[in-house]
């Protein structure tokens, strides 16, 4: 082969093992993103739940007087 030919063999080569590690690493990142979704619906959900168990047990923060120092 001339080293032209060598030149562009080498670079195909680099690009496929690019193209490769930029599939994985998207891969990595939509999981990731889909965990962070998951993880935000379920903070959302105990924070709801604890919304409710507050204003259950009267102990709703939102309905006490400012303290005496206000």
């Amino acid at each position: 082969m001339s080293s032209l030919e060598e030149r562009l063999t080498e670079l195909e080569v680099r690009f496929a093992f690019i193209d490769d590690a930029v599939t994985a690493l998207n891969n990595a990142v939509s999981m990731q993103d889909q965990a962070m979704l998951t993880m935000r619906r379920e903070l959302e959900h105990l924070r709801s739940d604890l919304s409710g168990l507050r204003s259950t047990l009267g102990n709703d923060v939102s309905n006490e007087p400012p303290p005496p120092h206000y």
